[in-house]
């Protein structure tokens, strides 16, 4: 039920433990959140990183999505104070399509929309399917107990990326190597920053060489058949936000499918029960688990009543994509894992035109990661306790090590 408009909205103090988890669950805090309603306002640590005396934390789906789908009144673009236009595009956020509001949006989605479709996933399977096997062979060859985030998990997020970009084989492994560094929240800002300076140079390299001799790679094709309307800025921008939005994420959902799957062992049959099957195996874990807890801050361009509460023009909303997938409103008993459930509308890639563009991408490989791991290991299973699992600090969730033993 949404709340008069004249009534206030509560204003709760961000509890320190409101984005961490507990295993595959959302933590306690979250829980205790939103009993006081789909919308709020919190002050904490976000409010002060965003600049403001509060923020709108929405964790209801409906909520959720009415938001992530209005891009007429809520803005992804940065701003900095109170009364920038966002007209303009921070260095750091050019080409980092996430960021970018219409009509901008739109002429990079266009560009890189080709680049997804399902004609292109399949042309990149076998590959993939390589690359799995390859990283199930060193798996094996560590023998139990291994750690199937490390070995597999990692590489395999990592190894496709490298693949859609076109990034030359011999080149892979220090590639990698960056990323990793780059998205590891615990090192230090100088630290992060070297490491940051050291990526860009290799792309600015790396896209240079694109422009001179295209190949067809993402970054390639872009560069033949866009030419001069896509500037290397933007190709290198692109290129972040396919690291940031696509790595990690893909490395979690594996790692964190795995500990979901062996705690729910009764679902695994599903993988070998034909491509339908399997599919909602994959659909309803990017529900169930959502590693990215909230999409970029939406900033409301004008006052907008959402549930019945007034978010006035300037105030930013989070979105918790974890919490709006784990309501009651969007499917029931939503903190059970079955994926035997109807197909649902959850917003585990988002929604709106900010929609994941390489969701195909994505549960495709997911698809084949989990069926081949389940082929080559039918007896696997977690060589400590859930409870000992720890997560990286990291831009999205991700376990830091799932040892298993077969």
């Amino acid at each position: 039920m949404g709340h008069g408009t004249d009534q206030a909205a509560p204003l709760l103090r961000e509890p320190t433990n409101f984005q961490l988890r507990t295993k595959c669950d959302p933590h306690e805090d979250n829980f205790d959140l939103r009993a006081h309603g789909p919308l709020f306002r919190i002050v904490g640590e976000a409010s002060a990183q965003l600049g403001r005396d509060y923020v709108w934390q929405a964790c209801g789906y409906d909520v959720v999505r009415r938001i992530l789908g209005d891009h007429e009144n809520f803005s992804t673009r940065p701003r900095f104070t109170h009364g920038e236009s966002g007209t303009h595009v921070e260095a750091q956020f050019v080409g980092q399509i996430s960021t970018y509001d219409p009509p901008e949006h739109g002429r990079l989605r266009r560009m890189l929309t080709p680049e997804f479709t399902l004609r292109r996933i399949r042309r990149m399977e076998p590959a993939i399917q390589r690359l799995i096997d390859d990283r199930l062979d060193m798996v094996e060859a560590e023998g139990p107990p291994a750690d199937l985030q490390g070995l597999f998990a990692d590489p395999v997020g990592a190894g496709v990326l490298c693949e859609l970009l076109g990034v030359p084989r011999d080149d892979r492994r220090e590639f990698v190597r960056r990323i990793r560094r780059n998205v590891d929240l615990g090192r230090g800002l100088k630290a992060r920053a070297a490491d940051s300076a050291a990526f860009n140079r290799y792309l600015e390299d790396f896209i240079a060489r694109q422009r001179k001799d295209p190949d067809e790679g993402l970054l390639g094709t872009l560069a033949r058949e866009h030419g001069d309307d896509v500037t290397d800025e933007e190709l290198k921008g692109l290129c972040t936000a396919l690291i940031l939005g696509g790595v990690e994420t893909v490395a979690g959902m594996i790692g964190f499918g795995v500990v979901a799957l062996l705690e729910n062992p009764g679902q695994i049959p599903l993988l070998s029960e034909g491509p339908e099957k399997a599919d909602r195996v994959v659909a309803e874990l990017v529900r169930y688990l959502s590693p990215v807890q909230q999409p970029n801050p939406r900033l409301a361009l004008k006052d907008v009543v959402v549930d019945g509460q007034t978010i006035k023009a300037g105030d930013y909303v989070l979105c918790s994509v974890l919490m709006a997938n784990r309501d009651e409103a969007l499917t029931p008993d939503p903190n059970v894992f079955d994926a035997n459930r109807g197909p649902v509308p959850d917003v585990g890639f988002g929604h709106g035109i900010h929609y994941c563009i390489g969701a195909a991408v994505a549960r495709s490989m997911l698809r084949m990661a989990y069926q081949t791991l389940w082929n080559r290991f039918p007896g696997l299973r977690l060589a400590v306790a859930g409870e000992e699992i720890k997560f990286r600090k990291a831009f999205v969730d991700c376990p830091d090590q799932v040892p298993v033993t077969w």
